[in-house]
């Protein structure tokens, strides 16, 4: 997770990234503050660009499950999480892959239109997706069919989440998704590449 607001971008990114140890950058501009077409977002991509990372950007509705269980505000901004303003940005930068989470957790609109001007952008499914109750009637078949529709089997990442311990895999999940992906009547070869094909290519391991 990376702070563009906290100033030195080029050179603290250059040290994390540079050994190639890293391969992601995770903006959260809600959290702390900044808009996606600031220009140190600019900053960033431009760090990005060569060095085989990708940029990951929350937009939409933010919430920390652990920050809400103990009861501790979360005083996050969400006019910021806009995936409008995260493409205006990524389109200077088309070889830098970035990742919207959550189908744009809430801001499924703005992430498709997002993703269909820039080839660049990617969706991730993670999450149960609970955004969804802000559309009456919207369910997950019509969330995995638009997002199809739009960006291709090729530009989807599948991922889990959880907010809680244990953090990660969460079977229910999978299960659901690839259940919705059946449904829908996405073939097996577009299944394989949304449940880890896409991501491979993305983060190909180097010997």
């Amino acid at each position: 997770m990376f702070n563009p607001v906290a100033g030195e971008v080029s050179s603290r990114l250059a040290k994390a990234l540079d050994d190639r140890t890293l391969r992601g950058i995770c903006l959260f501009p809600a959290m702390h503050g900044y808009r996606l077409d600031d220009e140190r977002v600019k900053e960033v991509f431009a760090v990005a660009t060569g060095r085989g990372a990708a940029v990951f950007a929350h937009c939409g509705v933010l919430t920390v499950g652990v920050r809400k269980k103990l009861g501790l505000p979360s005083p996050f901004d969400l006019r910021l999480g806009d995936p409008l303003a995260l493409a205006a940005v990524a389109a200077r930068f088309p070889s830098v892959p970035v990742i919207i989470p959550h189908f744009g957790a809430g801001m499924l609109r703005e992430a498709l239109m997002a993703v269909e001007q820039c080839g660049n952008i990617h969706l991730d499914t993670s999450s149960s997706n609970g955004w969804m109750k802000y559309y009456p009637g919207l369910t997950l078949e019509h969330v995995f069919r638009q997002a199809i529709a739009v960006a291709g089997p090729d530009r989807i990442l599948f991922g889990t989440d959880s907010s809680f311990f244990p953090r990660g895999w969460q079977q229910p999940v999978y299960d659901a998704q690839q259940a919705t992906l059946g449904t829908i009547g996405v073939s097996l070869d577009d299944r394989e590449k949304i449940v880890g094909g896409n991501f491979d290519r993305l983060f190909p391991v180097e010997e």
